[in-house]
């Protein structure tokens, strides 16, 4: 007589630090539906706030940069203050961003995806970050799996340490400030501050849910990642989903002409004054019919397996070689 022992299934929790503060987050962005408190000035606040800290602090900074290592900055330490903008967007911390988006791309669209679509579109979206467990607790152990470089830069674990300080500074600087300019104050911390807050983390989310849900494929990874136009033009050029799928070190993400990725366009700004090199990008060729022929930047995640911790870092680390 033979026995069989199944694993224990994982405990969640509830994360109530993250719900909290999102939850009052969407509250207090509420406050905009007050017409006391719209002012254009606070609008356009909202809209260049949306682009600095969602546009180039986490699409360049937090993705391209610190979690596929698309391409170098010099010198070295401006990786500290554009980190610190993409703090500001209320993200969380680099390292805690980065190794999620890593265990992402090691199983993407499995169980053990950090926001699987598996399990819906709410999960995906957004329902992810309310969920805690053995797994994806972030713990010294979680971080020296999926992101050991950042983890061994102490710079990078102060500033994930003290993140919360920056989103919640700049709410403050945008009061200060707008009470000098005018006394818009509270005009300027509800739109620069929490609205935009909102606006970014939303359609950061859309490339987790929609963008594995909606739109076409143009290449045939192991997932279902899509392009997704309208998610692009949301989120830089991130909606190019499924082209970021086949080529995760790429730099650039809209591959075709018409595939506008702004994110890749700040890159090369970048590039031209001489504080970004070593771009990483696929050479692509057509067939006769049009398909893509993909040379050079292999994928990060084999087609047919999932990807170990190991494999996802050889890739970060090959864009030093």
């Amino acid at each position: 007589m033979s026995t069989t022992t199944t694993a224990p299934p994982v405990q969640k929790r509830l994360a109530w630090a993250p719900i909290l503060y999102m939850g009052g987050l969407h509250v207090l962005a509420l406050l905009a539906l007050a017409p006391a408190f719209f002012s254009w000035s606070g609008l356009f606040l909202c809209l260049a706030l949306h682009w600095l800290t969602g546009g180039i602090g986490i699409c360049l900074v937090y993705h391209r940069l610190l979690t596929h290592r698309s391409f170098r900055l010099h010198p070295k330490w401006l990786e500290y203050p554009l980190t610190m903008i993409g703090m500001m967007a209320s993200e969380g911390g680099a390292i805690g961003w980065v190794a999620d988006h890593r265990r992402h791309h090691a199983h993407s669209d499995e169980e053990q995806d950090t926001h699987s679509p598996l399990q819906g579109f709410f999960w995906a979206h957004m329902g992810w970050f309310m969920v805690t467990d053995e797994n994806s607790r972030h713990t010294d152990a979680y971080y020296k799996r999926w992101a050991p470089d950042l983890f061994r830069d102490p710079i990078h674990r102060w500033l994930d340490n003290t993140f919360i300080l920056f989103p919640l500074g700049l709410f403050a600087l945008l009061y200060v400030a707008g009470q000098y300019y005018g006394g818009l104050g509270m005009s300027w911390m509800i739109w620069g501050g929490f609205v935009r807050t909102i606006f970014v983390l939303h359609t950061t989310w859309l490339v987790n849910s929609a963008s594995h849900i909606w739109g076409y494929r143009s290449h045939a990874t192991r997932d279902q990642s899509t392009n997704l136009w309208w998610c692009a033009a949301l989120t830089y050029g991130e909606g190019w989903h499924n082209n970021h799928h086949a080529f995760q070190t790429s730099a650039r993400h809209g591959l075709d002409w018409w595939e506008v990725d702004p994110t890749y366009m700040a890159i090369q700004a970048m590039r031209l004054v001489g504080v970004a090199s070593d771009v990483k990008l696929p050479k692509i060729r057509k067939n006769a019919d049009g398909s893509l022929i993909e040379t050079d930047v292999r994928p990060a995640v084999p087609p047919t397996t999932a990807a170990t911790p190991q494999e996802v870092l050889a890739e970060v680390q090959e864009t030093h070689v």
